[in-house]
């Protein structure tokens, strides 16, 4: 997992609510289980609109996605982690997510940001007036910061520590092999069996 600490960069406003997995990668897109690719398929069934977000040159290299309330709801599909984050994108921010995405994303190392529905329109209001304009992410301080706009967030310091380093939950179990090691030469060999 890559190592986030404090990004800065431009914002897509996708000025939609209730936004589910299956709006953000379709099925059809999905058929097999690989991280690789879905850039292309991010949105895909809303693409085919030249007004739609994705589409618009202001917008183009953007790194922090503004969602609306409810992003990211429905299944459990982790290729919408990916399609995000192939996209470009390294973190998204939206006054309410999914928790299955939101276990997705932080586990993959998409920053997942909540802030209240009032700083997602404020966010959205200065990117559209100046799409140029820049927003700090900093999970360091725990921020979101454009202009003269400075929002606290939370996290559970846990996901924040391995968000931190870049250490995934593998990683970190791995951290223990000789502890792991240890415990598995010491336990009865002979287990019961059903």
């Amino acid at each position: 997992m890559e190592q986030f600490t404090v990004h800065t960069g431009t914002g897509m406003p996708l000025r939609r609510s209730n936004v589910d997995t299956d709006q953000i990668i379709p099925a059809r897109f999905v058929p097999y289980f690989s991280w690789k690719g879905h850039a292309n398929a991010l949105f895909a069934d809303w693409r085919d609109d030249p007004e739609f977000v994705l589409n618009l040159p202001q917008y183009q290299g953007s790194t922090v996605l503004l969602a609306g309330n409810d992003f990211a709801t429905g299944s459990s599909r982790e290729s919408a982690v990916w399609a995000i984050q192939r996209f470009g994108f390294k973190t998204v921010i939206s006054p309410r997510f999914g928790d299955i995405f939101r276990g997705n994303s932080l586990m993959r190392g998409l920053l997942s940001v909540t802030v209240p529905a009032e700083v997602i329109e404020q966010l959205w209001q200065l990117v559209e007036a100046d799409p140029a304009v820049e927003i700090t992410v900093d999970l360091e301080q725990l921020e979101v910061r454009c202009g003269e706009l400075v929002q606290p967030f939370e996290l559970d310091p846990d996901i924040r520590q391995r968000l931190l380093t870049g250490v995934d939950a593998i990683s970190a179990t791995l951290e223990h092999a000789d502890e792991i090691a240890a415990f598995e030469r010491t336990r009865r060999v002979a287990l019961p069996t059903t």
